[in-house]
């Protein structure tokens, strides 16, 4: 019999995939995706209260919706762009509609009568 090359050998401890693409289909299948909520009038205000406060340059954490779910996104505004209804931080764009929460440091949560 005929000794086997050591490449050759090591191949067939190799993990065998027999379902290719199945395990990553699955896991595709088991995210939660989360629907869109819509806003009170309240909570609207409030967050409209934070917006007029926002300045470029400085710090700040938005929570905002993409395609399944809802994100936090931190660092320092980069833009702010009122034609097209966006604002950057650091590198990511988002939509003033999908923003549900502004949160820093700085930012004052209410107007005081």
């Amino acid at each position: 019999m005929e000794k086997m090359k050591r490449s050759e050998r090591a191949k067939q401890f190799l993990p065998f995939d027999s379902l290719k693409g199945f395990y990553d289909l699955v896991h595709n299948e088991e995210k939660i995706i989360t629907p869109r909520r819509i806003l009170t009038d309240d909570e609207l205000a409030i967050l409209s209260f934070k917006f007029s406060q926002l300045e470029v340059g400085k710090m700040v954490m938005i929570e905002h919706y993409v395609t399944d779910g809802y994100v936090k996104t931190e660092g320092m505004i980069a833009k702010i762009d009122e034609t097209f209804r966006t604002i950057t931080i650091v590198q990511t764009v988002i939509h003033f509609e999908d923003i549900v929460g502004i949160s820093a440091d700085w930012i004052k949560d209410y107007l005081i009568d």
